[in-house]
């Protein structure tokens, strides 16, 4: 399926749901204490070490329909419990780094994180609490001084013609759901399959530096982002990270009640 049909498809669909869209879909569950942030760095979305960098280590795994197969790796979610003689009413922002496999919980939230919700004086015993009744909505990523990134995996081959990126700090309230490469200059572009999480791929890489567009959320479709520059050079190396040029801002709509739009404070 190309580019331009997946993109028609995906606009197809929000518009069926605009009636009721809203950015700030709050959500009702519970939350669970991981003991662990580095277990929650090198889970299902294949972000490693890396992981532990991101929002100073406030990072989460979440259940399958906030990990969405991967789409939704790399969103930020603010996060509150209801017990109010314990929590704060601001609560905390958390990265989704991981798939929680439970039935019962919609986080598994990082020692430093789940704390973080407490008030003070109440972190150890918010702690003992292990699981809490919380309530949660996706929020913008913000990465003020850094664009949108990409990592060549080791498991790309030069020479030869695979390739594999992992995307990182993909800002704004936005998915990525399409991926194209192209030698510069060039407009013949080949879609690349997402693998798993924020990792793409494809066997068929062209020769030269190469540039890249993507289908993003935002608002209520979603468009086509383009890196104004050659993203990788002709001599692009397995384990670098690659500067786009590019920072996603954009808002995604989704369809939901009820909406909060303030600001947790």
């Amino acid at each position: 399926m190309g580019g331009g049909t997946v993109l028609a498809l995906f606009v197809l669909s929000l518009s069926i749901h605009s009636a009721t869209a809203c950015d700030r879909c709050v959500h009702q569950s519970k939350a669970a204490y991981s003991p662990s942030a580095s277990a929650l760095s090198v889970g299902a979305c294949g972000y490693g070490s890396m992981a532990l960098g991101f929002n100073g280590g406030y990072i989460a795994a979440g259940s399958s329909a906030l990990h969405r197969e991967g789409v939704g790796c790399g969103a930020c979610f603010q996060v509150r419990c209801k017990n109010r003689r314990v929590c704060s009413t601001g609560g905390v922002r958390v990265i989704l780094t991981d798939l929680i496999k439970s039935n019962t919980t919609d986080l598994g939230i990082s020692p430093r994180a789940f704390t973080a919700m407490a008030r003070d004086g109440t972190a150890q015993e918010l702690k003992k609490l292990g699981i809490l009744d919380v309530e949660y909505k996706r929020i913008p990523c913000e990465y003020k001084k850094q664009n949108l990134s990409i990592r060549v995996e080791e498991r790309s081959s030069k020479p030869g013609d695979h390739l594999v990126i992992k995307f990182l700090y993909q800002g704004g309230q936005t998915d990525i759901m399409a991926v194209d490469v192209a030698q510069v200059g060039s407009w013949n572009w080949r879609f690349m399959s997402r693998e798993y999480g924020p990792v793409w791929s494809t066997s068929r890489a062209p020769a030269g530096p190469l540039q890249f567009r993507m289908v993003v959320t935002g608002g209520y479709d979603g468009k086509w982002v383009w890196a104004e520059k050659a993203v990788l050079p002709a001599e692009w190396k397995t384990g670098s990270m690659y500067d786009m040029g590019v920072q996603l801002t954009d808002i995604a709509q989704e369809g939901c009640y009820p909406c909060d739009t303030r600001e947790w404070k």
